[in-house]
């Protein structure tokens, strides 16, 4: 009887586990869907009526959206704001972390407090205040201008996520290594790096989509030029519904990068997850 129990009580969470996938996956459906019909057929009628009459879609959007300059460009643009933000802040803050963790400097804790400080620090404060000194740098309107914003503000939270994480090592395990001889730098690679992955895995996707959907940050610091995709395809709105055409393909281009990014590191974030979660 308690077996019985059991399957049922899995059957019923799995189905509602079932349905929430299912209700969290429709809008992205929705705006697939709606990214490969035309403007006509979208002004007729809602995306679900492509059950009913599938001769509507084509990938003619894509095509039209793969010849727009500035949506291509704009899609590059993100990627060399998101990908070298993000292995900035991950390298940094490991490095920072370790030294936070196990090393023993004069001011540690002090600093520490400072970092830990800074997570209070609302981004809107620094807005004004950044761009006047990056105008006088010269790094107003530029991508390095908007990765080095991204990086500054998204450090003192990884700082703090790496620090605690890997405190929570044992110190039997590092003591041991040092007596065998090894160097601090290869403790950090060999034995830290690999240990904390999974942390370092879950920050990694946090900041790539952070930045990667970013769009206050980059409408003030980035030019013409120099403009994410968030960015462009806010320019591209002249009347809402009038370019569904190039708007629907290019936000399911933008969202599409970060589902994949997710996927990809699915298992080590989860491993994150639960370490986190037991300790």
């Amino acid at each position: 009887m308690n077996a019985i129990r059991r399957g049922l009580g899995n059957t019923v969470v799995q189905a509602f586990l079932v349905v929430i996938g299912l209700v969290w996956m429709t809008p992205l459906a929705g705006l697939f869907l709606s990214s490969l019909r035309s403007a006509e057929d979208t002004a007729k009628g809602g995306w679900w009526t492509v059950f009913t009459g599938p001769g509507q879609l084509s990938f003619d959007n894509y095509s039209a959206l793969l010849e727009n300059s500035g949506i291509t460009q704009a899609f590059w643009n993100t990627v060399l704001i998101s990908v070298p933000t993000t292995v900035l802040v991950v390298v940094v803050a490991a490095l920072a972390g370790y030294a936070f963790a196990w090393l023993d400097f004069p001011g540690r804790d002090s600093v520490f407090l400072l970092v830990v400080a800074l997570l209070v620090v609302p981004v809107q404060i620094g807005l004004l205040p950044v761009a006047k000194l990056f105008g006088q740098l010269g790094l107003f309107g530029t991508i390095p201008g908007v990765v080095l914003f991204h990086v500054a503000y998204g450090l003192p939270f990884a700082v703090f996520l790496l620090r605690n994480y890997f405190a929570e090592m044992p110190k039997e395990m590092l003591e041991a290594a040092r007596m065998d001889g090894g160097s601090e730098w290869r403790i950090f690679t060999r034995l830290v790096l690999p240990v904390g992955r999974p942390a370092i895995a879950s920050l990694a996707i946090f900041q790539f989509l952070w930045v990667w959907n970013d769009m206050l940050v980059a409408l003030l610091f980035a030019d013409s030029s120099s403009q994410p995709l968030t960015v462009q395809l806010q320019s591209q709105i002249r009347q809402f519904g009038s370019n569904i055409d190039v708007l629907a393909p290019g936000a399911f281009l933008s969202l599409v990068v970060p589902v994949v990014v997710f996927f990809a590191f699915q298992r080590h974030f989860v491993q994150g997850v639960m370490a986190g979660s037991v300790k």
